[in-house]
Formats: C-alpha cells, structure tokens, sequence
C-alpha cells in the first residue's frame, strides 16, 4: 500500500505523489550496459549475456536454493518450502525434445513458485546405471563408466543452455559409490525386515541383453521392453523384493492420491489395473451323466462376477481340463475334436456338446431359488477356454461376457439371453438388446430376492447365502501384482551387497564395508562379450565370510536400475550423507515431493516401485513422517505407511515431429529429398509431386528428429521454452512445427521494444502500487481518452494476473499463459494514450509474469525498469503480482461473440469479457456465455426452437469464446 500525500489540482485528472520512492537492493556487482538498447532483439545473444553476468557475479543459477551447501535444512517452515523433481534423464549422450518440454515444465513451475515466496527445491542428476550404457561399452570397446561420463558432461551442457534453475550443487549420478552406497544400504534394510528373499523361479530371460527382467519388462507381446527379443523361461535362483506385502496399501492409497486431481486418472487406473486386485468367488457346479446318474462330477469354476450366476446358460470346459481328456476315452468324436483344436484360431467359437452330460446351478440348492434357475445346463468342450487358467471351466454367461456370447450366438442362436445385471434404475431389461452387458448395474428380476439391489453388493450377498446353505462357494481375492525380481546377470548396476558361504549361507556385507563398488573388468569390453562379467572377477568374487570368516563369494549379479530410480528422489534433499539414505530431518523438511513431472509411460514401472520403496524404507526408518500416524500412534508394521512419495504428479505428452512421405512409394524422405522453397506446399524433389505430412514420433528412420540445442542456438532459449509451451496443453502430444515460432519471437521482441519505450513516472509509489486506492479515488479526469485507457489496461492487468496464476497452478494448461500474456502486451501497446504510472506499473506485473516462461528476456527487461535491482528472480520474498481489488471500480469490457447452432452463425452478440476467475472451457464457461449471449434481445429472438442453445448437447468454444459452436437436437415435426 501507499500514502496518498496530496493532489495537485489544476490537472485534468489526478496527480498522485507518494510517500517514498524505489527501494533498492545492492548487487554484489553493477548491472552491465545493456547490449542493445536500440538494436533489434538477438534472443542467442541474450543469452549468452545473461550467462556470463550470473558468472561474473559469481552467484549461483536463477533460483538456486538458498542453502548454503546441500547438506544443510534451512530452518524455513515447510509450508514456505516446495520440492518440484522432473524425473531424471538417462545419460544417453543426447538432450532430446522430451527432455526440453519435461525440464521447461518443471522449471517454469520452480520460478512461477519462487515469485510466489516459495524456498524451491529443483535439483537435477542422472540415471546412469543400466544396459545401454553396457551394450554400448561391448560395442566400442570401452568402459561403461567412461561411456556414461562423458555423456553426462555433454548433456549438462545441453541441459545449461535451456537455462533452467537446477540447483547443480546437489547432483549426482546413480553410478557413483556414495549413491549406490545408500541403494545396498536400502537393500539391506529391507533383507533385515523380511522384505527380500533369494528363491528358485521361473524368470523371463532376455537371450539379447542375457539377462532376466521383471514381469514389469515385458509386453504384452512377450517381448523385452528393451531389446525387444522373445522372452525366454528359464529356472534360476534370484532375489526378489516382496513387493507383493505391501498391495493392500499401494491400492488403498490410489484412492488418497485421486482426491483433488493430484494424479492424472489414467495412471492411477493402470496401477489398480497392474496390482489387480479381484474378488471373486469359486463355485460347484456338479454334473452327471443322465445315463450314469449315480457318478457325479463336481466342476470347480472360478468367477470375477459372483452375482452373475443367476444369468449363466452353459458350462464350458478346456479341451486340455483333465476331465475332458477322461472322457475323450470313451468317446471318438470327442477325441476327434480335442485332436484338431490346434488347428483352430485362438478366438474360435466352435464347440464341441458333450452327449448326456449336465450340469446343476448352484442356486438349484437353495430353497428361494426361482424354478428358472433349477434347469439342468448344457457342458461343451470350447477352445476359448484356456487349460492354464484357473481350473479350465468356466460358467458361461453369454448376457455378460462378450465370447460367452459369441460362442451362444453360434450353437444357440434362437435361445434368449438371460440378464442378470441392468443398467436400468428400477434394474429391468427392457432397454437391454440382443448384445452382451458387460459394466456394473442393479440385478434383474430373475435374481429373486435380489432384485433392484447393487451387483456388487448382490455379489457379496449371494457368496454368505449359498457359504451358509451349502458347500458348493468358496469366495475369492486374487491379485495379479508378484514379487518384484531384482536380479540382474549384466556389470553395470549395484551389486547385490550379499556374500554366499557354503557354511553360513548368505550374509549381508558388513555395514563397514559399504560400499560394494565394481570392479575393473576392462578384457570385457575389448572382447565384445554379453553376460555378466564379475563371474569371471575372481579377485573380486573371492572374500571371506562375515561370520565364519571362512571362504566365501560374492554375489555377481546387480540390481534392477529401476531400483536406484525408486528412490533417487530421497536423496536430493540430503546427497552428501553417507550415513543413511537420507536423515529424518531431511525428510521431515522435504518429503514427499510436491510437484513431480514426468512421461506417463512410466506409471506402472518406476512409479509403482517409486511408491512401494517410499512406503517401506520411510515405514522402516521414519514412521511418524508423512504418514497418518502422527499423533504418536505406533505403525504395527511398515505395510501400514500410508505416506506417499509425491503429492501431485504431472504426466506431459509426447513430442511428435513433422514427416515427408513420398506419395507414391510411402517412404519416409529425408530432408534433402523435400523442396521446401513453398513451406505450404513440399514437394518431393525427385518427382515434383507434393509429399504428404504429417506429426508422428520422433525417430532416426522417419528423418524428423529435432536437436534442442541447434534449435536453442538458432532462437535462443526463451523463444524454445514458450514455443514448447504454447503449442500444446502439457498433457497432450505436442505437434513441432518450427514454422510456427515466428510468432511466439515476434511477440518477446514486441515486449522488448515496448519495454525500452516505458518512461519512468515522476510519480512512482515507493511501494507495490495500488489499484484499488488509484482508481477508487475521486477523478475530474474521469472519461478523458487518458482515464479511459487507464481503466482499459489496468482491466486486463488484473484479470491476466487471475488468469496466468490459475494456469500455473493447474499446469495442465499452461499453454493458455503465453496466449494471455500476449493479449495483455496487445492491450498495453495499443493504448498509448494511458498515463505513464499505469504503463509502467502494467509493464512490471507483465514481465514478472513472463520471467518464469522467459528468464532471460526478462532479466533484461528487469535491469531496464528496476536498474538498482540485482535480478527479477529474489529467493524469499514474494514479488508475483496478486490481483489489488481495482476491478470492482473498472467495469466489464466487452467483445463480441459469433455464435454458431448447428454449424450455421445465427448472431453476433456484445457480451462482457470473460471473468479471470471462469475458464475458457468446460461447464462453468458453457454456462456463464449462454446466460450472457441469452441476454442479447437479437439472441433470443433468433436462438429458438431448433437453435435454442439452452438444449445443447454439444458446445465448442474458440478463440478465447469469441467464437461458439452449439450442437442441438432438432426439433420433430
């Protein structure tokens, strides 16, 4: 706030002088001459201005902690305190578009966050164990560690050029031995506690890597995630960490981690779909032959919906079921069937009807039971049904299954569906067609006493009633999550801190001698041999036992590098303890994480690990942090942490790149094979025609790979970081077209020149200036062209403050900022008749609204608005622009508005500009601009009958709402 001293009168509109004027803070050194104050804008060069003044001043990079070393927890409450993490890159060699869009997000939500007040915590470090680095090694004859750490040198220097704020003094690489000190500390930890174990298993074998990979590692092809080979099966003895002891709480807590939109939908939906938890139920079915009366079988079948019962129609059995063979004995046709099913595709509906044989439900057994139920069922032998799964039986329910229901439709087709389960309200089937109905509903009424009530809870009731009347249920919970195999036969990991004693069996490395590091295997790499070479380390392999001190080995294989992933993230608050992975004050400061950014590929793999170390080590060490247990309750077991790693999780989309394909042969063309001269219309330049485009995934053999850092160079950073931005919602693939970074510089030179053109008012306020006192004041200049254009740009002013906030916290439309933030500098520019004071005070808000999107840019504008001031990113104090209050003595705006039914424009309309707080999509938008079209007396005469957009069932906004498409039923006659 300021002090109104006094008004000079005799102006045409009030002149305000306040009490004192710019307070000023000492820079360590004097802010450098600007480069150009006249030239055209050079964004590379700015760029490379900007970093040397930050070396000159010997400072740290924009934004670093305030920390004095990382070892240190500032005392600063954590409430003022954020930890934003991007997930951290493999040291391939190459900074990649994905790269540069997940490290602009992140850092533009660290500096928007640093405005804010906020300490943050934005570190960097690399995942550099792993079999790239060791495929590449065999290939060119050189070590892994060499290979990663010369690629890691290169790509922090592609990393420095996008000038993002990591805070470098806290880095690490995963295949340093003080990290991995800390990852055969964890293992060890949690051996103590009974969460690892060695055992003999059936493990997926990768014959091109030569290694075993978790269930996580192999598509649903059975290929390896990394090599791509067919998987092989193989026995061996591995270590696996029991993950499988910690699914109840992993899926308990999916639930926490929805509320509020904190985890995107999808990933939450692909974690409960991996740890797969299903209820269901186990019934028997007894058969007999209605010649042998007296021999009854008893059909063991295993179903995920209990309460469909009611519904099912015919048994089936696999033609690999042990009673199938039995009875394929006795019967020719039946063998004959069983002999050829080879030879039938997987999805085949034929059928073979077993003679004389029938099956009871069994509902028959209960005395409520409707006489429908009661009737003998149909069993076939069906190929569908696979002889590995449960017990090779199965109830079918054609009404609810889609290949029940093909199989019915082909040997039944007359016969009608009996559903058991509606979508209906009133749970009637009268709107249900001849088709499966697969989702949840309420029971029909064939299900009797049932009727009306929820499946599940039908579910639940029919289970206790047939438990309770017979022996013919047994219900079920299966999960389809196993122990996580950690055992890698490769080099280049953390070796498993075991060693192996033929006396004492296995023991953990003493705690004083951690690290286990790697040793020097050079022969291999010149060799060009796969496998694991530390069996052939014998000076390394040999040790002597812990406990006998005897001889003993050991153990040669390395841990899963999703291991060390799982909980990097601990580590950056306090990486140089050697005492434990991190300490409890370090934790209680830091964690979890409050914003983490990543691709959404790894939300099974890495999150899913990531959750269940937090969980254990956290539940272990320091149960009272981040969990419900902060009132002093005692956890029973770690199993019941009800922490989690991350509060929020962001997933960005892909980068897709621009292609050329050559129309006629379909081949992807190299750049120098398109004539680009008319960017509009390519042409192939072999034949002249003109070649086809379009966005797909980035890759060497469709030719449209971007290097950042060429990309960086040509446009400089802050142009490439609004680019990525602006193109695309974050969580959506982005389309790169560098055609289209023209306008996203042209409008930061546009900022630039009006930046130079500001003139410093006399009137100044020595604090923050306020709107709500300016414009609430008394004015005879009330209506000049001046006032006017005050009010015009102090409107926009304020509603780009609400807007551009909201953007940075949601995150997911961050794209919208860039949009209005160069409405706003259109405003600004366009009324030049505003006085001095508002121009200046809306170019101060303007820029520390861009500085998070383009740092650089807006130093330089910073040091021409604020000379006195060191820099506009200041650790500590709050400078991000709040709205004042001004609006409610500003008045509404308006725009007009094209409104579309049905494709066809009825009306153009005056409505008020969008409120800040409403935005430009979704159901509150839809419902605030129809009630404000709808106002127009032209609107309602012309928006009736089959163009009443209050009856829309579709609604497509454009232009910010300048434009609006409705979809409406039309009218019967």
């Amino acid at each position: 706030m300021y002090s109104v001293a006094r008004k000079i009168v005799g102006q045409s509109r009030p002149h305000w002088k306040f009490a004192s004027i710019w307070s000023t803070t000492s820079p360590r050194t004097s802010i450098p001459q600007r480069l150009y104050a006249t030239a055209r804008l050079d964004l590379p060069a700015l760029d490379r201005k900007w970093q040397q003044i930050r070396e000159q001043r010997e400072l740290p990079p924009q934004g670093t902690s305030s920390h004095s070393t990382p070892k240190s927890v500032s005392s600063q409450s954590t409430d003022e305190r954020m930890y934003i993490l991007s997930m951290f890159p493999y040291p391939s060699g190459n900074l990649h578009l994905g790269h540069l869009r997940v490290y602009t997000i992140a850092d533009v939500i660290a500096r928007f966050r640093r405005l804010q007040g906020y300490d943050v915590l934005l570190p960097m470090g690399w995942d550099a164990f792993g079999l790239p680095a060791e495929n590449a090694a065999i290939e060119h004859g050189i070590d892994p560690a060499v290979w990663t750490r010369d690629n890691i040198t290169h790509m922090k220097e592609q990393l420095k050029s996008m000038n993002a704020s990591f805070d470098w003094s806290r880095e690490f690489a995963t295949c340093d031995p003080d990290f991995y000190k800390q990852t055969q500390r964890i293992f060890l930890l949690l051996h103590k506690h009974g969460f690892v174990s060695q055992k003999k298993a059936t493990v997926n074998w990768d014959p091109v890597d030569n290694t075993v990979l978790a269930n996580e590692q192999v598509d649903s092809e059975g290929r390896s995630w990394r090599s791509g080979a067919m998987i092989e099966q193989r026995e061996l003895e591995q270590w696996f960490f029991h993950i499988t002891q910690f699914k109840e709480t992993l899926l308990r807590d999916l639930k926490k981690l929805g509320e509020g939109d904190a985890w995107p939908e999808r990933v939450l939906a692909l974690q409960k779909n991996w740890l797969g938890r299903t209820d269901g139920a186990y019934y028997i079915f007894p058969a007999y032959m209605e010649s042998k009366t007296a021999e009854l079988h008893k059909l063991r079948i295993y179903t995920t919906r209990p309460e469909t019962i009611f519904a099912a129609q015919f048994i089936a059995l696999s033609p690999q079921s042990p009673m199938v063979q039995q009875l394929a004995r006795d019967d020719p046709d039946l063998r004959a069937f069983v002999e050829r099913v080879e030879d039938l595709p997987p999805d085949t509906t034929e059928g073979y009807l077993i003679p004389h044989l029938k099956a009871m439900n069994p509902l028959t057994f209960l005395e409520s039971i409707q006489q429908p139920n009661s009737q003998p069922l149909p069993v076939y032998v069906a190929p569908y049904v696979r002889g590995d799964y449960e017990t090779g039986a199965i109830m079918g329910v054609p009404a609810h299954d889609t290949r029940d229901f093909a199989f019915w439709k082909r040997h039944l087709p007359e016969e009608p569906l009996k559903f058991a389960v509606s979508p209906q309200p009133d749970g009637l089937t009268s709107s249900l067609k001849d088709e499966p109905y697969l989702e949840p509903g309420l029971m029909t009424p064939i299900a009797g006493f049932y009727y009306g009530m929820a499946s599940s809870t039908a579910a639940k009731g029919i289970i206790f009633q047939l438990k309770t009347a017979s022996n013919l249920v047994e219900s079920s919970t299966k999960w389809r999550i196993r122990d996580w195999l950690i055992s890698r036969q490769r080099y280049w990991g953390t070796p498993i801190p075991i060693i192996h004693c033929q006396t004492c069996g296995p023991q953990p490395v003493p705690e004083d001698q951690l690290p286990v590091t790697l040793p020097k295997v050079d022969t291999h790499w010149a060799n060009g041999r796969t496998g694991n070479p530390l069996e052939s380390a014998t000076d390394w392999v040999n040790t002597t036992c812990p406990k006998c001190h005897g001889a003993a080995k050991r153990d040669t294989d390395t841990m899963d590098t999703f291991v060390d992933s799982s909980w990097y993230y601990m580590r950056f608050p306090d990486p140089n303890n050697s005492e434990a992975p991190i300490s409890k004050a370090a934790a209680k400061s830091y964690l979890p994480v409050d914003i983490y950014v990543g691709g959404v590929e790894h939300a099974i793999l890495h999150l899913l690990y990531a959750r269940f170390v937090y969980k254990a080590v956290m539940g272990i060490l320091y149960p009272e942090i981040g969990s419900e247990t902060e009132e002093g309750k005692l956890l029973e077991s770690p199993q019941d942490f009800s922490g989690e790693p991350f509060k929020r999780l962001v997933t960005q989309g892909m980068v897709h790149g621009k292609t050329y394909k050559d129309p006629d042969s379909g081949q992807f063309l190299k750049p120098d094979e398109v004539d680009l001269s008319n960017p509009s219309e390519p042409k192939v330049v072999a034949s002249g025609k003109t070649a086809s485009v379009t966005f797909e995934k980035m890759s060497k053999s469709k030719h449209n790979g971007v290097d950042p850092t060429t990309f960086i160079a040509k446009y400089g950073s802050d142009a490439t970081r609004a680019h990525i931005l602006f193109q695309a919602p974050v969580s959506e693939v982005l389309n790169w077209d560098e055609d289209k970074i023209y306008g996203v510089t042209r409008w930061l030179r546009r900022v630039y020149t009006f930046v130079q053109s500001v003139r410093k008012p006399d009137n100044i306020p020595g604090t923050e200036f306020d709107g709500e006192a300016y414009f609430s004041m008394p004015a005879n200049g009330k209506g000049s062209a001046q006032w006017d254009a005050d009010v015009e740009v102090w409107r926009a002013t304020q509603n780009t403050i609400v807007s551009v906030t909201q953007a940075l916290e949601k995150v997911y439309t961050l794209n919208t900022t860039v949009s209005t933030l160069m409405g706003l500098t259109n405003v600004l520019v366009e009324n030049g008749a505003a006085s001095d004071l508002i121009k200046y005070e809306t170019t101060v808000h303007l820029i520390r609204m861009i500085a998070p999107i383009a740092p650089t840019l807006a130093e330089e504008c910073w040091s021409i608005l604020k000379p006195t001031e060191v820099s506009i990113f200041v650790q500590g104090k709050s400078t991000w622009p709040v709205p004042d209050g001004s609006l409610q003595y500003l008045g509404r705006s308006q725009t007009s508005c094209v409104v579309r039914v049905n494709g066809k424009v009825r009306c153009v309309v005056e409505i008020p500009t969008r409120p800040a707080d409403i935005a430009d999509s979704g159901d509150e938008f839809q419902q605030w601009i129809t009630e404000e079209i709808l106002k127009s007396d032209e609107a309602l005469s012309k928006l009736t009958g089959d163009a009443d957009i209050r009856k829309a069932i579709k609604f497509f906004p454009a232009k910010g709402g300048t434009v609006v498409s409705y979809v409406v039923p039309k009218e019967k006659e």
